[in-house]
Order: structure tokens, then C-alpha cells, then sequence
């Protein structure tokens, strides 16, 4: 299938992104649209997926493909790579945006089922999706992967358990992932944001004022500059702004 575009920083480029439907993942598959992508945009919701390909398709980005899919089914994202493999031959770029906040709570009153679903979404997703797609992304000249990962991993913060326990293993399997891709052309990194606007965030925090926040959109030029094919940063964590 032909991912020719308008011109743009990622024209022609193949880029999977998780959590596309809102928040960071939407304002990055804005972005990347707009640059030229040949977007694949996961979420939960079919609504917010079309919503998404209205604003792709609006911004003159080639029409999405759009994937309503639970990451908690593993199953469907082993069988995912094997579906684009066939539609494009590669992917390109990796986007590993989804996750769950959970509960705040002390750790011994979190639902098993709440733990179990935190980690699911915000690790072993990840996983997952790396074991259906690392064939993918290997055959692009250029692969890229990007995980969203956040700041409360490396702190010892009271009753944020679940959350701080995914994302500190999500790093610990992306710098694995990483160090067995130094020698290939894939570029693997993770992204940490700063107190940003979404939901996740007003769920955390809901007596913030979110205009008060950094905005998803303006964090999107540390996303394209991890996924163009200059991109030569590798088994980084990077922050997308200096904003706390």
C-alpha cells in the first residue's frame, strides 16, 4: 500500500501510536499527521478514534488507519504485527503513549484487580506490542520507539504505588530493549513530560487548574525530533520541556 503524502519531517513514514485518542497521544498524532505520517492510531474508543481522523485528515494528513483495541487484550496486539506487516511491510515509529493512573492509595488497600490492570496498560502492553512489532520496526531504515514514561518513577512518593511501580518497569524494559538494539538502526528512547493537561493528570489532580499546565501540543516537537531518521539519541530519557 502506497504511504506517499504531502511532503513533511516524517512523509512517508509509518507510525503506530497507543493512546491516540486524547491528551499527549492525540496532539502527537496531530502532529505527526501533519508532517506526513502514515498514522495507525490505537485507543479504546471508536468515537475518539474518528474524532481523530476528522482533526488527521483536517490538518491535510494522509487518513489514518484506526485500530479500536483494549491494550489490556494481549492477543489482539500479538496479532497486530502480523496485520501491518501485511498492509505496509515495516513500521516505522512506535509511540508508546497509553497507560492508567489507578488508584492513589496506600499500597496495601489497592484492589488486586486495579494493580493487575495498571500494570497491564502501562508495562506489559508495552511488551507486548514490542514483541509483535520489533520485527517491524527492524525492517524500516530508520526505526524508531518512544515510551512515555513520568517523572513519579524515580521518586519515593506515598500512595502512588501501582503507577510509579509501572512506569519504573516500563523504563527498566525499555533500556533493555535498547541495549539489545545498539547495534541495529532502531533508535529506542523514552520520554518524560512535564505536569501536562490531560486526564490522567486531572484524575491525580483534580483541584489543578489545567490552564495553569503545559499543554499537549507544545510537547510535540520533542516526539518528531525522537522520530525523524536523524535522530541519533538512543537509550535516553528525555524531558520535553524544562517546565516542571
Amino acid at each position: 500500500m502506497s504511504t506517499e503524502s504531502k511532503s513533511g519531517r516524517l512523509s512517508g513514514r509509518i507510525a503506530v501510536i497507543t493512546g491516540a485518542s486524547r491528551g499527549i497521544g492525540a496532539a502527537v498524532a496531530r502532529r505527526f499527521g501533519a508532517e506526513g505520517a502514515q498514522l495507525v492510531l490505537i485507543a479504546r474508543t471508536q468515537g475518539g478514534l474518528e474524532e481523530m481522523d476528522d482533526a488527521v485528515r483536517a490538518a491535510s494528513g494522509p487518513p489514518p488507519l484506526l485500530v479500536p483495541h483494549d491494550l489490556k487484550d494481549g492477543d489482539g496486539l500479538d496479532h497486530l504485527g502480523a496485520a501491518l506487516f501485511e498492509r505496509y511491510g515495516k513500521v516505522d515509529i512506535l509511540v508508546g503513549n497509553a497507560a492508567r493512573l489507578g488508584v492513589l492509595a496506600p499500597t496495601g488497600h489497592v484492589p488486586p484487580k486495579i494493580w493487575e490492570e495498571v500494570m497491564t496498560v502501562n508495562t506489559t502492553a508495552n511488551y507486548r506490542l514490542l514483541r509483535s512489532l520489533d520485527p517491524l520496526l527492524r525492517k524500516s531504515t530508520a526505526g524508531r520507539a518512544i515510551f512515555v514514561t513520568d517523572r513519579i518513577a524515580a521518586k519515593s512518593t506515598a500512595f502512588w504505588g501501582p503507577y510509579a511501580a509501572s512506569k519504573a518497569a516500563l523504563e527498566a524494559l525499555v533500556a533493555s530493549y535498547a541495549a539489545e538494539m545498539q547495534r541495529s538502526t532502531v533508535r529506542v528512547n523514552l520520554i518524560a513530560p512535564p505536569a501536562t493537561a490531560t486526564a490522567l493528570r486531572a484524575q491525580a489532580f483534580p483541584g489543578e487548574n489545567p490552564d495553569e499546565l503545559v499543554h499537549p501540543d507544545s510537547l510535540t516537537e520533542a516526539f518528531l525530533a525522537l522520530a525523524e531518521t536523524s535522530c541519533e539519541m538512543h537509550g535516553e530519557c528525555v524531558n520535553c520541556t524544562d517546565e516542571s
